[in-house]
């Protein structure tokens, strides 16, 4: 480990030699464990000099997706103490939903996932915040694998009222949903629109507090504003 970590200070290269006296290691051991490494992909050899290779690169990815996933679920815990409320984050990515992560407490448990969220992006807010951010030629596709039908007596009815409400809904606006994927829940969810990644924070409520649902989510999409920069940042990596 102390091998690469060198070997990562230098952006062009070093011979073993100087990896050997940076990591604090016998030369013939550092050759070995050098020679080692290459052979397992993590550091590849060029006229003499090491660099990181396609394994330690993984590496690397998977190092940045967990930092991303602990800086969302640092924010969505911190949103739900201060609101009281389960807080969920979604993305739209290769033509699918997906909710990356939920913060709740037994207090206050988030929705349970009685149909895919993936086929009933209609129903909730989170689908629905997620395609009102997307163009109507990506609209028509997720339309077209998921087709609109009824998931409680609240549910919309068929394709065009959907994307007329999809197409009302204000920029960066809260979009609100009551009891039309979960009867006795109300949800809103808060667009995310960086690049080209649709995102969105959302929380749920029983519906008997439906009255401090939009304070709530204006609550939520303040403090999100505030942590902006943070939070672009996770989700571009």
């Amino acid at each position: 480990m102390r091998l690469l970590e060198s070997v990562a200070r230098h952006e062009h290269g070093a011979p073993a030699k100087q990896l050997a006296r940076e990591a604090g290691l016998a030369l013939p051991t550092a050759y070995h464990l050098l020679r080692t490494l290459v052979h397992e992909g993590y550091l590849h050899r060029e006229k003499g000099l090491f660099f990181l290779g396609e394994a330690a690169e993984r590496l690397s990815r998977s190092g940045a997706q967990q930092k991303r996933r602990s800086t969302i679920a640092d924010a969505l815990g911190s949103w739900r103490d201060s609101i009281g409320a389960p807080v969920y984050y979604a993305v739209y990515r290769g033509g699918e939903i997906e909710v990356e992560c939920v913060a709740d407490t037994p207090g206050n448990p988030a929705v349970e996932e009685w149909a895919d969220f993936r086929e009933t992006g209609h129903a909730h807010a989170i689908g629905q915040c997620l395609l009102s951010q997307l163009d109507a030629e990506g609209r028509k596709d997720h339309l077209d694998r998921y087709p609109v039908r009824s998931v409680t007596p609240y549910t919309v009815r068929d394709d065009q009222t959907l994307i007329r409400r999809l197409e009302s809904t204000g920029r960066m606006q809260p979009v609100i949903e009551r009891q039309e994927y979960a009867l006795g829940t109300v949800c809103a969810a808060i667009p995310l629109t960086l690049g080209s990644t649709a995102a969105t924070v959302a929380l749920s409520m029983p519906s008997h507090q439906a009255e401090r649902l939009l304070p709530a989510a204006r609550r939520l999409q303040s403090e999100i504003d505030t942590l902006m920069g943070t939070l672009a940042v996770s989700i571009s990596i």
